[in-house]
């Protein structure tokens, strides 16, 4: 029988849900996934929880806040100018709480995505923290192919 070891290629359908209980990711009513540990395809924490299981495997692991994502970092909220973004991107745009931002990198490719926590007259309040940084998660596998 197969073991997950680090570098292991995995088809498994997985389930990510945050502190109340909704569903971030499912895969058990549609394809699974595959994936290959170690590249960054999933948190290292989430990694670790499939290390050492068996082919066939379905378990449940609760992850303490912050263990999966990391702490909310404060100097992660950003302010930033309207205009700023208006001369990044579309210049007519409307930013609500709650809406992701993705900023582009220097050389106009996609960059860093943050979500607006505050909408002032002429900022917004970026958040730049992972959506589960500092909260629990839930995290199931049932383990399909180990190679």
């Amino acid at each position: 029988m197969n073991l997950v070891q680090p570098g292991s290629f995995l088809t498994l359908h997985f389930r990510l849900s945050g502190p109340d209980g909704v569903d971030l990711i499912n895969t058990f009513e549609a394809k699974p996934a595959t994936l290959s540990l170690g590249t960054g395809q999933l948190a290292p924490a989430i990694e670790a929880c499939l290390l050492g299981l068996a082919e066939g495997a379905h378990e449940s692991f609760d992850l303490a806040p912050g263990a999966a994502f990391g702490e909310h970092n404060p100097a992660l909220l950003q302010r930033v100018k309207l205009a700023l973004l208006h001369e990044w991107g579309d210049p007519e745009a409307v930013y609500a709480v709650g809406d992701v931002v993705q900023f582009p990198t220097p050389q106009g490719e996609p960059g860093a995505a943050g979500t607006v926590r505050e909408c002032g007259p002429d900022w917004l309040l970026v958040d730049f923290n992972h959506p589960l940084a500092g909260k629990p998660v839930r995290f199931e596998a049932r383990l399909l192919g180990v190679l």
